[in-house]
């Protein structure tokens, strides 16, 4: 019991130096932020233990040189008074009133050895915040605005992820929610999707209806729109065509398997003869029963129904405003028809259990061509979609 306590304090001591060790190590390096993390982690809960004692040493420290050169870094942005700084000085007040929270719940925080509590020089910064939210928000406003001037999709995107880091830091910030709207509508592309039939089958109507619902493959997002139903307001950027180039559909087949299946199984049981033919009995006089065995035999005819479906064609990416193919990707599905069922001639008794269910079975009737190359549609679907989910729409 003793040595399992020594080796438990031995190794909350190793680990608690190897703790202010970090903490020490990334002052050194000037990662305060990272030293304070530590000690303020390493404090709470303990913040009056002794061996606390060295994390508020290190917080102490950490903190007024992390003050220190943020402050320094503020004033060096507003003298050089490039609008691009607004953000940067924003997110660092930021970062000087998170810091304090973190530190507050914490306080007071005595040195045992100064018999006085650790210095901490806060400031409140929440009218600093709320002008540099200002500033930012009329700077990236400015810059959005002057986007919307641009006739390039790309721009009005720029102009989306300024407006939307304003509604993040300024809530309904003048007609930024408007604007949002106006930029999403106009950096959105839009994709006609179409089918071709280059094959000599027919294709089941209710297949290429299947085949071009995009709304049930969930490919929309914020910039891509796909339409299968072209919209005469709508000026369509790309076009996306599925075209089958072949269609296979296999004869009808039933293949048949011959099997012969032998056994030895128990078939009653009959009474223990000696070696000269007389009934053995046990102690209490009553007559011996052993199990009796029996050899089986039995041919099972298997049966199986067997077509198959395959539609193979291109996936073609196509630049309506330069009338140019941008990418081909080829795309093929099969579906198999396979049903299965057996007769018998001799003991059922010799067949495993699988081949049991079969027996039970009967021949169904083959699907038609038509419903055959439908099937083909589910498996044509995942596959169209991973092609797209892979390659999207860029501009």
């Amino acid at each position: 019991m003793k040595k399992h306590l020594l080796i438990l304090f031995l190794t909350l001591f190793f680990l608690a130096c190897n703790s202010i060790k970090k903490t020490q190590e990334a002052i050194h390096k000037g990662n305060y932020d990272k030293a304070i993390s530590l000690a303020v982690r390493n404090l709470n809960g303990n913040k009056s233990k002794k061996k606390t004692q060295p994390y508020i040493l290190m917080l102490e420290e950490a903190f007024g040189k992390a003050s220190q050169r943020d402050q320094e870094e503020i004033a060096f942005l507003k003298k050089d008074a490039n609008p691009e700084n607004s953000e940067r000085i924003y997110n660092i007040y930021l970062r000087l009133k998170d810091r304090q929270q973190k530190i507050k719940p914490l306080l007071p925080l005595k040195i045992s050895k100064k018999n006085a509590n650790a210095r901490f020089d806060f400031e409140n910064y929440d009218e600093a915040i709320i002008t540099s939210k200002n500033e930012v928000s009329n700077h990236l406003y400015t810059k959005a605005k002057a986007l919307f001037a641009s006739n390039y999709k790309y721009d009005y995107r720029k102009a989306y992820e300024e407006l939307k880091y304003i509604e993040e830091i300024n809530p309904n910030y003048r007609d930024t929610r408007f604007l949002m709207q106006e930029a999403n509508a106009k950096g959105i592309d839009y994709v006609y999707v179409s089918m071709k039939n280059e094959t000599t089958q027919v294709v089941p109507k209710k297949l290429e209806k299947d085949l071009l619902n995009f709304d049930t493959y969930g490919l929309n997002d914020l910039w891509t729109v796909y339409h299968s139903k072209k919209d005469t307001e709508i000026r369509y950027d790309f076009g996306l065509s599925l075209n089958l180039r072949k269609i296979e559909v296999s004869p009808e087949q039933l293949r048949e398997k011959q099997l012969i299946k032998e056994k030895q199984i128990k078939d009653g049981y009959k009474y223990l003869l000696d070696a000269d033919g007389n009934q053995v009995k046990d102690s209490l006089g009553n007559k011996i029963k052993v199990d009796k065995f029996v050899n089986v035999r039995c041919e099972l005819y298997q049966f199986t129904q067997f077509k198959s479906a395959i539609v193979s064609g291109e996936v073609t990416y196509v630049d309506f405003k330069t009338k140019q193919t941008i990418k081909v990707f080829p795309i093929k599905s099969k579906f198999v028809f396979e049903h299965q069922y057996a007769d018998h001639n001799g003991d059922k008794r010799a067949l495993e259990r699988s081949y049991l269910s079969l027996l039970m079975a009967k021949s169904v009737v083959f699907p038609s061509n038509e419903q055959m190359i439908y099937d083909t549609g589910t498996d044509l679907k995942r596959k169209l979609k991973a092609i797209i989910s892979r390659n999207k729409f860029q501009k």
